[in-house]
């Protein structure tokens, strides 16, 4: 009996066909890269529904893709968004106007947006696949033979909807995920001889959890914490730290029991979680244990590569990560580039990385994050924590950068540099976030930037892009990207936007007694310039 047209094996199968289209266009064209292409851009977090839930304003983060407007500018294209709800017609003006040259109505024209009008917390890719009429609807204006489709992370769901357009997915095939994975990551290093933590292999079991956090501390007994992973967490939100001072006089034989009896008091990453529910999730989604990276002088820097459909691996960026929670794992935001100390060796691991994924048939944008120790000596030790095989935190601010400049990265020294050969500079962030700027709507932010010039000057190829719009309103958040000609300037430029947004906001406060109580969550993810120090 054959295959029906819907089953699992047909739609791989006919995924397939569609990759290997697509490889092969990418060989005919040679260094052409899809100019006359058009892009369907579906920006669906297709994650963890329960680790996503902990992120305030998660479903607006189908927003951050908007610098993908930016690619209007070359005028033979045309784009397709497509979001869970209509986006405000302001967010799209303001990031049409970003392209200085093209008049705004020919951008507009090339610029088609669908929404599914669905709120609910499934991910916009399973939203648009119960929705055959829409996908018909999107299917009728691609060009199929010159429209590729990208998305934030690559499931069995943007496989499927691929195959049901008729267009190839410009991302690894699913059946690549745990390469991606905490499990993945670690083997990859091994066989790829990347220096990262000792740890486990994967457990599905709190007993089998506990007895590897056993013997991974009778394998290093000087050991005072380790960090609990669930296999396919994402910017920290599934890690946990056990502490093992409080075990150190408990004999070996009866170490299992203790850690096994000591899990309910891990220290969370993620807000609000419990070891009822991170525990809970250990059967289906698995879970490593890796020793805690300790230092009194500890970065958390990135480097983040593409894999062509040549197979050619290309360094795009390194970046310093900003961290924060309990212990400093959660992602907040990026400064780039790396610290120049480590930036180029940084590059070379993550070609590495890159040309075993490559080998293995991986495809487009992985990032790949470390823990950086300053030793004794004065040196840095690079330690390998995880491959994110999808885009991330750091692609939006990074592609920003490049599409708005049309600058290039030079890989001898880490830098990118701008067509007057200006390098540039930037830190971003998806989590500005404060009580007092709940309320604000895309045009009181447009009303802002204009009456402040906190725009991005063209001229100077300096300034602020925001994004995250749509979370203002309820969540008070905000992402943005400021960009300079030094470190020093895209700090300045950082700190002049918090400064006027916290101006603003309470100058319509009605009273000072609610201002004061306003305030109060003025700390929450900010980049003092302390922390922020270059």
């Amino acid at each position: 009996m054959g295959k029906s047209e819907r089953s699992p094996d047909r739609v791989a199968d006919r995924f397939q066909t569609l990759q290997y289209q697509l490889r092969r266009c990418f060989r005919q064209r040679g260094p052409v890269k899809f100019d006359d292409f058009d892009v369907l851009v579906i920006p669906s977090l297709t994650l963890d529904q329960q680790q996503l839930e902990k992120i305030p304003g998660v479903h607006q983060y189908e927003e951050r893709f908007l610098f993908s407007l930016t690619r209007l500018r070359n005028p033979k294209m045309r784009l397709i968004y497509v979001t869970s709800q209509p986006l405000h017609p302001s967010v799209i003006d303001y990031y049409l106007h970003l392209m200085p040259g093209i008049p705004f109505s020919h951008a507009r024209d090339r610029l088609l947006l669908f929404s599914t009008y669905d709120s609910s917390k499934k991910s916009l890719t399973e939203k648009i696949l119960e929705r055959p009429r829409l996908v018909e609807r999107i299917r009728q204006v691609l060009r199929p033979s010159q429209t590729y489709m990208v998305c934030f992370n690559s499931t069995p769901l943007e496989r499927e909807l691929s195959v049901r357009l008729q267009i190839p997915l410009l991302a690894s095939d699913p059946n690549l995920a745990d390469w991606g994975t905490k499990s993945g990551s670690r083997q990859i290093f091994g066989e790829s001889d990347i220096p990262h933590p000792d740890g486990s292999p994967l457990v599905r079991t709190e007993t089998d959890l506990a007895g590897e956090v056993a013997a991974l501390w009778n394998r290093q007994p000087q050991l005072r914490r380790v960090v609990v992973k669930l296999n396919e967490g994402f910017s920290g939100e599934g890690n946990a730290i056990l502490d093992l001072e409080p075990l150190r006089d408990v004999p070996c034989g009866q170490r299992v029991a203790a850690i096994r009896d000591r899990f309910s008091r891990l220290s969370f990453q993620a807000g609000g979680e419990t070891w009822e529910s991170f525990g809970s999730r250990i059967p289906d989604l698995g879970a490593i244990v890796e020793a805690f990276v300790e230092g009194e002088i500890k970065r958390s820097p990135s480097v983040q590569c593409q894999i062509h459909p040549s197979g050619e691996v290309e360094v795009l960026s390194t970046h310093d990560q900003i961290l924060g929670g309990p212990d400093g794992q959660i992602f907040e935001g990026c400064r780039f580039p790396a610290d120049e100390a480590y930036r180029l060796p940084l590059q070379t691991l993550g070609e590495r990385v890159g040309q075993n994924l490559a080998a293995k048939g991986a495809l487009e944008r992985f990032g790949l994050d470390f823990v950086a120790v300053r030793r004794g000596d004065g040196e840095w030790d690079l330690q390998a924590i995880e491959i994110n095989l999808r885009r991330g935190g750091t692609t939006h601010p990074f592609m920003t950068l490049q599409l708005l400049t049309n600058g290039q990265y030079d890989r001898a020294t880490g830098l990118f540099y701008s067509q007057q050969q200006q390098p540039k500079y930037y830190i971003a962030s998806d989590n500005l976030q404060k009580d007092c700027y709940r309320g604000l709507l895309p045009n009181d932010l447009m009303d802002i930037v204009a009456d402040h010039h906190l725009h991005f000057d063209s001229c100077r190829e300096t300034g602020t892009v925001f994004h995250l719009m749509g979370c203002l309103s309820q969540y008070g958040k905000l992402g943005l990207t400021c960009i300079g000609n030094s470190p020093r300037e895209a700090q300045d430029i950082y700190d002049r936007v918090v400064a006027v947004l916290d101006e603003e906001t309470r100058a319509i406060e009605p009273d000072e007694e609610q201002g004061e109580e306003m305030r109060s969550g003025d700390n929450v993810a900010a980049f003092p310039a302390s922390k922020m120090s270059v």
